[in-house]
């Protein structure tokens, strides 16, 4: 159960870098993942949520913009990549997996990176703009999160 948590959080983090260790971060200082005897323990400080969900506030209002890079350049990826690996490292310490969770959400990010990309594509082309496919994929790693650390509480 918690490997396939760590997978699916790490899709999340492949559509947006920052809501997932944000989600996950709340979690643990809620006492919902309990990290805290792990090398993963500062996920539930009392501050690391907050720095987290400021982060993941940017990152949805600067993924609206223009300029913003795709997210399969080398530096959005990796970034992706690191972020599937925390929190999927934090779901699986939380049940004594921390390298399963690692693994699990590394291939979470990868799916989602790729995965979200095409499907966002697609949706935009059929709505022939970009932005309502950035808002629905938005709700959808918002929500995803939500839900899927909420599975833990």
């Amino acid at each position: 159960m918690f490997l396939l948590l760590a997978l699916l959080i790490g899709v999340i983090s492949g559509l947006r870098t920052m809501t997932a260790p944000a989600a996950v971060a709340w979690g643990a200082a809620r006492g919902w993942l309990d990290v805290s005897q792990t090398p993963l323990a500062f996920m539930g400080y009392r501050w690391t949520p907050w720095i987290f969900t400021i982060l993941a506030v940017v990152e949805l209002v600067a993924d609206q913009l223009p300029s913003t890079p795709s997210r399969k350049v080398p530096m959005q990826f990796a970034a992706r990549i690191v972020s599937g690996a925390l929190v999927g490292a934090t779901i699986g310490a939380a049940s004594g997996l921390l390298f399963g969770g690692l693994i699990a959400g590394v291939i979470g990010a990868v799916i989602g990176t790729y995965g979200g990309a095409a499907i966002r594509a697609r949706l935009a082309a059929s709505f022939g703009r970009d932005l309502p496919a950035a808002l629905i994929e938005d709700a959808v790693a918002v929500i995803g999160a939500a839900l899927i650390v909420g599975v833990m509480s």
